[in-house]
């Protein structure tokens, strides 16, 4: 009886990974794309709304004894 092994060619990881994972950077990149698209279309959400009151604006409240601290 003949019991010689023959030796398999090593195999080559097949491209579908690769491609699976290009695709998927592809298409982040297209969904960033299109989500600062529409951000600069859109412009500022609140350009009006500020943390800070300035004095010139009505509202503004005199905080006493924080002098010194005007911007």
């Amino acid at each position: 009886m003949d019991h010689t092994v023959t030796p398999h060619a090593p195999r080559r990881p097949s491209p579908a990974p690769y491609a699976l994972l290009g695709g998927f950077v592809l298409l982040l990149a297209a969904l960033f794309s299109v989500s600062y698209g529409v951000g600069r279309l859109a412009g500022p959400v609140a350009p009006d709304m500020r943390g800070v009151t300035h004095p010139d604006e009505p509202g503004a409240h005199d905080m006493g004894g924080m002098s010194g601290m005007d911007h």
